[in-house]
């Protein structure tokens, strides 16, 4: 088929998924390891999100690999096998500091014949050769992550290994995104994961080193129809703690929905209610192709300290409209105390600038 037509094809399923509506938002229940860290085929969005360093000698990179699944309006039922029941979309990017370059690709399937897959067993996850593999049972987890891209000209092969428990975002995994009770996501993080392996620039092999941050969650209902899009920051900090806060922005910028964790290098946590969270936008960067403004410096207020957030290069726009059909910013940033030095690095996600986000 056509790549155009692929594409089109592709859309009307995502428009048939937009346009079903469940009159039951999804069943709220205590997570259970392995088998949450795999598929949740009967929610209709899912994504499992990795960000995080990559040193080679003194310089440094960033780095995101993103699966997401979304459940069509296609009935479980339908008899075809080509039906397409599920469907995959994959991101990957480099933030090259060194060369002040955005390296990014994309990638989209419909589920099934070997080309994209999901396990339920656990986090297994496979689209046109890129990959996200979890091992460990129910033990410490270890992921290999892989992709590669001939148009941004990069490739990596890294793999992660826990050095901290799951951690459980929002109410025991529970995680509220809006004032209704349904608006809500299964949500858990794997923060401070020790990163190494390799990463090909050009042509040329670097052995790097890091840290990450995996985020994985799954939704019924997740945004209100008020929402235009999210601003989210993760950072593992230099002590061995890690900080996640976000919010959920009206189209007019006021905060609709906020929240966060912070849990010690000791593994005390602590989750932020909605109203105990604020993040002021700072210095913006306009993008020459969106023409959107984004904020690449915040200050952030929690109940576990207050912060900036500055992003470590300005454009880190990622443009994934032949995927997701979204622009949005999402790049490698540093956070800072109050004294203005460095505590740690992690990433910055904002959507919704570009133009209101529909998943």
């Amino acid at each position: 088929m056509p790549s155009l037509t692929r594409r089109r094809w592709l859309r009307a399923a995502l428009s048939l998924a937009a346009a079903s509506t469940a009159a039951q938002g999804m069943q709220r229940r205590a997570l259970v390891f392995p088998r949450d860290f795999g598929a949740h085929p009967d929610t209709r969005t899912e994504w499992w999100y990795v960000t995080g360093t990559l040193a080679a000698g003194t310089e440094l990179r960033g780095f995101q690999i993103t699966f997401f699944r979304s459940r069509t309006a296609v009935p479980a039922e339908h008899p075809s096998r080509f039906a397409a029941r599920q469907l995959l979309f994959a991101h990957a990017a480099v933030s090259d500091l060194p060369q002040r370059r955005l390296r990014h690709d994309q990638r989209l399937a419909r589920a099934g014949f070997g080309i994209a897959e999901a396990a339920e067993h656990d986090t297994a996850i496979s689209l046109q050769g890129w990959r996200l593999k979890r091992e460990g049972g129910s033990g410490p987890s270890r992921y290999r992550a892989i992709a590669t891209s001939e148009i941004a000209r990069f490739a990596f092969d890294l793999g992660f290994a826990a050095t901290q428990p799951v951690l459980l975002q929002g109410d025991g995994g529970w995680s509220r995104k809006g004032p209704r009770e349904e608006q809500a996501s299964h949500y858990y993080s794997e923060a401070q994961l020790a990163v190494s392996g390799t990463l090909q620039l050009d042509g040329r092999a670097l052995q790097v080193q890091g840290r990450a941050w995996l985020d994985h969650e799954w939704s019924e209902t997740l945004m209100d129809p008020q929402a235009v899009g999210w601003d989210w920051i993760g950072m593992n900090l230099d002590d061995g703690s890690a900080l996640m806060a976000f919010r959920l922005r009206r189209a007019d910028r006021t905060v609709l929905w906020a929240g966060g964790t912070f849990r010690s290098a000791a593994g005390e946590r602590r989750s932020f209610a909605a109203d105990a969270v604020a993040m002021e936008p700072g210095r913006t960067w306009t993008s020459p192709g969106s023409r959107a403004a984004y904020p690449v410096e915040w200050r952030v207020v929690t109940p576990a300290g207050r912060f900036v957030v500055r992003a470590l290069m300005d454009n880190q726009e990622l443009d994934s409209r032949t995927s997701t059909g979204s622009i949005y910013w999402e790049g490698l940033s540093e956070l800072l105390d109050e004294r203005g030095r460095r505590v740690g690095l992690g990433y910055l996600e904002m959507t919704g600038y570009a133009g209101a986000l529909r998943l």
